[in-house]
């Protein structure tokens, strides 16, 4: 499961860098939404890749920090998929409004 999720990681990140090096705004966009995934990802592994294991603490008596899981990394990714869904929107409006001011969708204004 950790190979499978660095592999993703891998080529999300790379894809996302891929894109945002292209000179039209709209895969620059895609870009870094890609990259705004893998960290996501990568955020999400810190908490450790564990299935059934409860995130709230309820028998005070024994405590294992062993046998639960993490919730603050789900909790900041769960803000940063909200956040990263806010600034794609922002985005998409700032390109939308600068292809309709300037005529072109290329990054630097010299498209043709």
């Amino acid at each position: 499961m950790e190979l499978t999720l660095a592999i993703a990681i891998g080529v999300l990140t790379a894809s996302g860098t891929y894109l945002v090096l292209r000179p039209r705004t709209f895969q620059v966009i895609i870009g870094l939404s890609l990259i705004s995934y893998g960290v996501n990802l990568f955020i999400l592994s810190m908490g450790r890749l564990r299935t059934d294991a409860p995130p709230i603490i309820t028998d005070k008596a024994n405590i294992d920090p062993s046998q639960y899981a993490d919730p603050v990394p789900q909790a900041l990714v769960l803000t940063a998929i909200v956040i990263g869904f806010a600034m794609t929107a922002l985005f998409l409006v700032v390109m939308l409004a600068t292809r309709g001011l300037s005529g072109n969708d290329h990054v630097d204004g010299k498209g043709s």
